[in-house]
């Protein structure tokens, strides 16, 4: 019977609602943290922290699994592990579950992060797999925006619904896989790698291939300073519409619609700038591209100063849209840009590197903010971190200083 359905269809399915699923949790969980666990700004940054601790630490191990062992396999394991910490996050309204569930769906995240599309890659023989990811990321977009709004529409009974029926979800879309995920093409990698160095020697390597050029280390800096800033602001935004902010008294909804209509907005927006700055980064040049993040790194830190300076509604959902376009837009041309400026045969090493990098800055800077939040005031933290991230503008104009002179003297930079 699984024969009969192609498997690039099985992959759009399983994307699309895996999307779906993971909106249903995450439009409500932040309001499930504050109105039903109560937790305090440091709490709830240390649960991203937990979270982003619990990804880098399993990301290589995990996909050791992957390569050795079977894709398959672990992208199920993956679906069922975070389907139990979900169910368990919405099921057990204590702080400690809360905290257990992000190193468990972490682990379940890990296990699934490049497998799924590794997976897919084999089985299609490496055909067409820009056009296939892109269609799979528009799915994904569309199973987004309907989680969006069904955990919107559950969540005004009871707000940890929506939880434990994403967590339910992810476990039966791995039973799915079991029976209809085909994988005829996996061939072993050597099991002579060892997964507990992988990461070090990822780490070390890149950097010694960053050290020697000079717009390489700029973008360690870079890089750790995106990381310092944006898990603090992604842990408070929601507490600072709540406790802080409030919404506006035009239409009375409950807080959890608020929140899904804010997310609901912003991810159309972000769909259509997305496309927007697709079209026009074939034209672009690299040194328009440092022009550029000039303006949108200026936009992102005033709209984070301004959000959490913010005492009204209208100022601050337009300073939030603000800061979380320029986001979007700021991502793939920062992206490209970087990529350019690293050779094709160490460009994964150096990446993963730069990931690492912005890794550690939300674990420290996390941590950081919320404790600045508890001792003084969520507007205050979310203040500093737009202070935290503002140095980036430094840098970018320095980079554009460094390129013009590039072009004057006809130098490399």
């Amino acid at each position: 019977m699984n024969k009969k359905i192609p498997q690039l269809s099985i992959y759009l399915i399983y994307t699309g609602a895996a999307a779906f699923f993971f909106s249903l949790v995450f439009t409500v969980n932040q309001v499930y943290y504050i109105e039903i666990l109560e937790l305090n700004p440091f709490q709830l940054v240390l649960i991203g922290t937990v979270l982003e601790t619990s990804c880098f630490i399993f990301e290589i191990p995990t996909g050791i699994v992957a390569d050795i062992v079977s894709r398959k396999l672990s992208v199920i394991i993956g679906l069922v592990l975070m389907g139990i910490a979900f169910i368990a996050e919405g099921s057990i309204p204590l702080f400690i579950t809360v905290i257990f569930s992000q190193i468990l769906w972490g682990l379940g995240y890990t296990f699934t992060s490049g497998a799924d599309e590794a997976w897919i890659a084999d089985e299609l023989d490496g055909r067409n797999l820009d056009g296939v990811y892109l269609r799979g990321a528009q799915v994904g977009q569309f199973g987004s925006l309907l989680g969006i709004l069904v955990s919107v529409v559950i969540g005004t009974v009871r707000v940890n619904i929506p939880m434990i029926i994403g967590g339910l979800s992810f476990i039966v879309l791995a039973i799915f896989l079991v029976v209809f995920m085909k994988e005829t093409k996996f061939k072993p990698a050597s099991t002579e790698r060892n997964t507990w160095k992988q990461i070090g020697y990822t780490f070390s390597q890149g950097i010694k291939f960053i050290r020697g050029k000079s717009i390489l280390m700029l973008m360690v800096g870079m890089s750790l300073l995106y990381g310092l800033y944006s898990e603090g602001l992604d842990r408070l935004w929601t507490a600072h519409f709540m406790q802080n902010i409030g919404f506006t008294k035009l239409i009375e909804l409950k807080p959890v619609v608020w929140i899904g209509i804010i997310n609901g907005f912003a991810m159309v927006l972000s769909i259509l700038v997305v496309q927007y700055v697709k079209k026009r980064m074939n034209k672009t040049g690299e040194i328009k591209k440092v022009w550029m993040l000039i303006p949108i790194n200026i936009l992102m830190v005033m709209s984070i100063v301004l959000f959490g300076l913010s005492g009204n509604f209208s100022m601050a959902i337009s300073m939030y849209l603000t800061f979380y376009i320029t986001r979007i837009i700021n991502g793939p041309i920062y992206r490209a840009w970087m990529s350019k400026n690293i050779k094709s045969e160490v460009r994964a090493t150096v990446l993963s590197t730069y990931g690492q990098i912005d890794s550690f800055g939300q674990i420290i800077g996390g941590p950081l903010i919320g404790f600045i939040a508890v001792k003084t005031s969520i507007s205050t933290a979310i203040v500093l971190s737009g202070i935290i991230l503002s140095p980036i503008i430094v840098i970018f104009i320095y980079v554009y200083g460094k390129y013009q002179s590039r072009e004057t003297k006809g130098t490399k930079l």
